[in-house]
């Protein structure tokens, strides 16, 4: 099975919890990783080159999904709008939309870069935090989906819900080096972001794509 996996800090604790996963229930031989920004692991989902994968949440209708997600409830730290002229962020198809829908204008960034710039001083609009404004729902970022072996990610799924992840202070330092901000922004940063979709994100998962599909973004 081949699995995509985005490349930001948000996915840390599922990808600590799949490692392990992998090597103790002798997966190991049998996955393979491909890790990239979130459009292009839409694109390899598409194409069939990925069997499984946190996508967009703007994607995720085209496929069968879990109930696993990137949801950020009020603020999430780490998708901003910058005021100004439109400027869509080329690694995400779900914060562009977002930013029309919510009828926001200016520069979209997001993921570690994002993050990265807010712990800086840089300023502008949380994305979450101004859909959290108009809905009082969390935001979904993301989704599990796949198209083949639904058995297999049904279990990974069930095995990530059954307990907190925690992860190792040397894997949470030497991700933090590698974006030049300290393990504890890194932790706190962590604390804003959840997985298990519940009655309210789904709700507001179906909320966003229909406004979506009004304004034809």
């Amino acid at each position: 099975m081949i699995f995509g996996s985005i490349s930001y800090l948000n996915l840390l604790p599922f990808q600590v919890f799949m490692k392990r996963y992998v090597q103790h229930s002798g997966m190991k031989m049998g996955m393979n990783y491909r890790k990239n920004v979130p459009s292009q692991i839409n694109k390899a989902l598409k194409k069939r080159q990925i069997d499984a994968g946190f996508i967009s949440s703007i994607a995720s209708p085209k496929y069968k999904s879990t109930d696993l997600g990137i949801i950020a409830n009020k603020a999430v730290y780490s998708v901003f709008l910058i005021e100004g002229e439109p400027q869509a962020d080329k690694e995400s198809e779900t914060s562009n939309a977002l930013a029309q829908v919510l009828k926001l204008q200016g520069k979209v960034l997001i993921g570690d870069k994002a993050l990265k710039y807010y712990l800086n001083g840089g300023e502008g609009i949380d994305l979450a935090t101004a859909w959290y404004e108009q809905t009082k729902l969390p935001f979904v970022f993301g989704t599990l989906c796949y198209t083949s072996h639904e058995t297999v990610i049904k279990k990974i799924v069930k095995n990530f819900k059954r307990k907190p992840i925690k992860i190792p202070q040397y894997i949470l330092k030497r991700e933090a080096k590698k974006r030049a901000i300290s393990s504890t922004q890194l932790t706190s940063y962590l604390k804003h972001i959840e997985y298990n979709m519940n009655h309210k994100s789904k709700k507001s998962l179906k909320l966003f794509l229909k406004k979506v599909k009004q304004h034809k973004v």
